[in-house]
């Protein structure tokens, strides 16, 4: 029988592509997701089980049932402007419903977790490379929800010999190079599935939102990691949680996941228009609040302890992957 991995989210952009890597490697990934922004069809390499991370029984019954080695937890919420309007949803949503998944998988001995966080808990820190000793300083209810659940991870750690490896990473981009799955949100938030929804039509135009931005051409600079990529390292994150050495050992790790280079707002529509030919419908807008100006991540400590390296983390590459999933159609529900 092949060892099981629950996956929470793993109906949703970054946990459904951390799910056909997981099949790939020889795992069963069960993905436990209430499609709350995630997608049935996007379940297509191992079992569903439809469920809230607030519901600890169903949480009991389904480690009881599938009895997973570890457990990915992908499964949060996401949008930075409805954290600064609504923050309880934030500390429920992922707080909370994050310290129930704790204690309901270490009540069914399962030790080993890699969680998905966020470079949001580092604020606005322009011209500095984020690193895993960059003091943090959030600018919103999900940064600091993120930085949270990362403090709870090592408590645990102290307490019931939980074994974590803790991944912050900023924009995710790119899709799944065979196209048989993508990112699409409703509402979509991210930038590049809105560049392309504006190219064909799907939406009137791309709004830019903050243009005097003290950067070279006035848009904010974010650090693009293709998911390819990204689920790469949640599998070595894994395989290296599950290595002898650290079998015995409870604590948390953390590395930070980026390429050290950062692509201004502009950048990136420039280089849609060059991958797809197509021309781009552009609005400007106000800043929205909490948007940080600057978010660049290293990854040195990733590639010498884990041996991660982004090797598909170029800007035409991720938009091009993405227009060729944007073209196949989108999830149905």
């Amino acid at each position: 029988m092949l060892p099981k991995i629950l996956v929470t989210g793993g109906a949703g952009y970054i946990g459904s592509h951390a799910c056909k890597a997981l099949a790939a490697a020889g795992y069963i990934p069960v993905t436990y997701d209430n499609l709350c922004t995630g997608w049935r069809d996007a379940v297509r390499f191992g079992p569903f089980e439809h469920g809230d991370l607030a519901d600890r029984a169903r949480l009991d019954q389904v480690f009881a049932d599938h009895q997973p080695v570890a457990v990915m937890h992908f499964a949060a919420l996401s949008q930075v402007g409805e954290s600064m309007q609504d923050p309880g949803k934030y500390w429920r949503g992922n707080v909370c419903a994050s310290l129930t998944l704790v204690e309901s998988m270490l009540a069914a001995g399962v030790r080993d977790m890699v969680f998905s966080s966020t470079c949001a808990t580092y604020g606005d820190q322009d011209g500095v490379i984020l690193n895993e000793s960059t003091a943090q300083a959030p600018l919103n209810a999900y940064g600091a929800s993120k930085r949270a659940i990362e403090d709870m991870l090592r408590d645990f750690g102290a307490s019931d010999g939980l074994r974590s490896v803790i991944f912050r990473y900023f924009n995710v981009a790119g899709a799944d190079p065979e196209a048989e799955i993508g990112e699409f949100h409703q509402p979509e938030t991210h930038l590049i599935p809105l560049i392309l929804d504006a190219i064909d039509g799907r939406r009137p135009a791309l709004t830019i939102y903050g243009t005097d931005y003290p950067t070279q051409d006035g848009t904010c600079i974010r650090d693009y990691v293709h998911v390819m990529d990204l689920v790469d390292a949640h599998l070595l994150g894994l395989d290296w949680l599950r290595g002898p050495d650290h079998l015995q050992t409870g604590g948390s790790e953390l590395f930070c996941l980026g390429t050290g280079r950062g692509f201004s707002v502009r950048e990136v529509l420039d280089e849609a228009r060059e991958v797809t030919n197509r021309p781009v419908p552009v609005t400007e807008g106000p800043r929205r609040p909490g948007d940080a100006v600057k978010l660049v991540s290293g990854s040195e400590k990733a590639g010498k302890v884990l041996g991660w390296h982004p090797h598909r983390s170029r800007l035409p590459l991720m938009i091009a992957d993405a227009w060729r999933w944007h073209q196949t159609g989108h999830y149905s529900g």
